[in-house]
């Protein structure tokens, strides 16, 4: 079975779990004997592991003078509001730089380098809708070159490309929901993000969700048939040997850690506020905010107006081995999200021997067992578990045999079986339909 995989990140570039989570899927459907997987990105940055898959950069796919078709895709570009316009003016040097398509016979234009490419950034930046077109757009060309049997297409970001090549191809589409803008936002949906997870979610054929948590959002939010949807939860990639020296922190204080990314999807806010409580209590700890986002001013104007300054630290964006070595320092990870469809870091924290505390509103809270939960809001409860941890070594010792035990089990092997159960499902329906 041939699958071409459409996402927007790949590991070592990456900026949160999305990447991770691809990667690990995707090594542990190169396992299974009778799967090969095309996976494409809008930009290839240098550094990408290819040996479990063939991948291909968008921007390196020439598209000059190339015919997108299907009529249907200005109903995509429409949705994430590109325009299909004509671009009335242009000179013969930028005519050399620019490509044609057509669009519902509508002749409209795209910028591309002389040798017919069309550059992406591959980031998140303030043309990323934009991006998302012109990757959907390249996406219909990449279907028509390449052979396989089934779409897969991750997150949001990718749909629009999924559709473009079921709609060139016939071939079904499965879409993966890793997260929605419900999750996000806090309920303060994007529009235009809804409109093109809905638009994806209606086009798929089959809908992975990686938690039922997200399941339910899928079909209460977004009024989709449950029929078509199936529950696939994530993985862990298995550490190396190599990994397994632990790293010296180099002070003689409890370290508690919270590692993510600092938006209010995460709970950053109550981590501070469970650290405060904790602090009246138990002065032989630190606490560590490591991550990035939208939310680190408010973070550290708060962390300073609780005078906490000198028991806790923002450390910036980890990734690879500095994730690792964070882990590796700390005596209880934390994880209080307000709203997590899954939640990959966690198990992460569990193969690097640290007792976890994870928010009952998290996707990973349904298959762990041994992991402490409570509600992201109950600050208290939350200060009681971190206290417990700490004050208990008996208890973290326990936390941690267990739970190494049980994340041991969670593998993307098993993950990819369940996937590809998918596929032929989507395979099988999709054909039932042709016929």
């Amino acid at each position: 079975m041939r699958v071409l995989m459409f996402g927007w990140e790949f590991p070592p570039n990456i900026s949160g779990g999305l990447g991770t989570a691809c990667y690990g899927l995707t090594k542990g459907l190169s396992k299974l004997n009778d799967i090969e997987v095309t996976f494409v990105i809008p930009k290839v940055f240098g550094g990408e592991d290819r040996s479990k898959m063939t991948l291909i950069g968008a921007g390196d796919v020439p598209i000059f003078n190339r015919r997108v078709k299907f009529k249907k895709f200005g109903e995509v570009l429409d949705c994430i509001e590109v325009s299909s316009k004509l671009v009335p003016y242009v000179d013969p040097e930028e005519y050399g730089r620019q490509s044609s398509y057509t669009v519902a016979e509508t002749k409209s234009w795209i910028e591309t380098d002389n040798q017919g490419k069309v550059k992406f950034s591959g980031k998140y930046g303030p043309d990323l809708m934009a991006e998302i077109a012109r990757y959907a757009l390249v996406a219909n060309v990449i279907a028509q070159d390449n052979e396989f049997d089934v779409i897969h297409a991750h997150d949001w970001l990718a749909y629009p490309a999924g559709i473009a090549a079921k709609q060139v191809s016939g071939k079904p589409l499965v879409i993966h929901v890793h997260a929605t803008d419900f999750d996000r936002s806090g309920g303060h949906v994007n529009p235009n993000v809804f409109a093109l997870e809905k638009q994806g979610m209606e086009a798929a054929d089959k809908i992975i969700t990686v938690s039922n948590l997200t399941r339910k959002v899928v079909i209460d939010k977004y009024g989709i048939d449950a029929a078509k949807i199936v529950t696939v939860y994530n993985a862990v990639e298995p550490y190396m040997k190599k990994h397994e020296a632990p790293f010296r922190k180099g002070i003689n204080e409890k370290i508690v850690t919270f590692l993510g990314r600092i938006t209010m999807q995460k709970g950053p806010e109550y981590f501070i506020e469970a650290a405060s409580r904790v602090l009246k209590d138990y002065d032989n700890v630190r606490f560590v905010m490591a991550g990035s986002g939208d939310m680190m001013n408010r973070m550290v104007k708060r962390v300073a107006q609780l005078k906490l300054s000198s028991k806790f630290h923002f450390t910036g964006f980890l990734k690879g081995d500095d994730v690792l070595q964070m882990l590796q320092m700390s005596d209880v990870y934390i994880m209080p999200s307000v709203s997590e469809p899954f939640g990959i870091s966690p198990l992460e924290a569990m193969q690097a021997k640290v007792p976890v505390i994870i928010s009952r509103q998290s996707g990973v809270a349904e298959i762990l067992s041994n992991a402490i939960k409570v509600d992201y809001w109950d600050i208290d409860a939350m200060a009681d578990a971190i206290h417990g941890i700490l004050a208990h070594p008996k208890l973290s010792k326990m936390l941690v045999r267990q739970g190494r035990k049980e994340v041991h089990n969670l593998t993307w092997e098993d993950s990819a079986i369940e996937v590809s159960k998918v596929y032929r499902s989507a395979i099988q329906s999709n054909a039932s339909f042709l016929n």
